[in-house]
């Protein structure tokens, strides 16, 4: 393995954490000596990465800092071209278009022989099952989740029967056959689904009391899912 893909590799598990690591096991991770280990966080630190820590307590990198030129390797530009393109052809207009210009910017800056990997890329997002029509705008719910707005929504349940809900939207989840808001309900005092192609009206209000942030962790929790690392 190369110097360069060594440091692109710890980098790499570095931005995977968000608390401190133990050198130990970025050394495991890594395949490198403990000493190796520590002359490549010095090499990061050299270079501007803000890497927080010391032997014996952990380190972590704070957010802001890439490696020039922009490096991937050819498993990583897979997964980003097949991703792009789900969304591309998936996701509602501005976010497609949005994933467009996301891999057209990756291309822009990406060494010519990287570049070709991603434009050449054989990996395929085959016809899905066509989505409901009408619902409710996605881009207008993405803007509302940014901003912890709370949505007043008319919503129809599985026989047609409409309800005023107030919710506060945390999360939009994206299957094959149905796109589905996560929020908290105020009038089933709890969390609920919602599909957006069952969503007749839709108005942004005030911003909700509680972080995003916050009522995604508890959704997860109630849920049994593991939170990112």
């Amino acid at each position: 393995m190369s110097r360069s893909q060594r440091l692109h590799d710890l980098l790499q598990c570095l931005r995977r954490r968000r608390q401190p690591v133990s050198a130990q096991t970025l050394a495991d991770e890594t395949g490198v000596s403990i000493r190796t280990l520590y002359r490549d966080i010095a090499t990061l630190q050299g270079q501007g990465a803000d890497i927080e820590g010391e032997p014996g307590f952990g380190y972590v990198l704070r957010p802001g800092f890439t490696l020039p030129p922009l490096m991937f390797t050819a498993d990583e530009i897979e997964a980003l071209t097949l991703g792009g393109r789900w969304v591309a052809e998936r996701a509602d207009g501005p976010l497609g278009a949005a994933a467009r210009d996301a891999l057209a910017k990756i291309a822009a800056v990406l060494p010519a022989g990287l570049r070709g990997e991603l434009e050449g890329s054989s990996l395929l997002v085959g016809p899905g099952e066509p989505l409901a029509a009408g619902g409710a705008d996605l881009a207008a719910l993405r803007k509302a989740i940014r901003g912890e707005r709370k949505l007043t929504i008319g919503y129809a349940d599985g026989k047609g029967a409409v309800t005023q809900r107030a919710v506060w939207p945390f999360a939009l989840s994206f299957f094959d056959k149905a796109r589905v808001v996560i929020a908290w309900c105020e009038l089933r005092e709890g969390f609920r689904h919602f599909r957006t192609d069952r969503i007749s009206t839709l108005a942004e209000g005030e911003r909700y009391p509680r972080k995003r942030g916050a009522l995604l962790r508890e959704w997860r929790a109630l849920q049994g899912i593991k939170p990112p690392e």
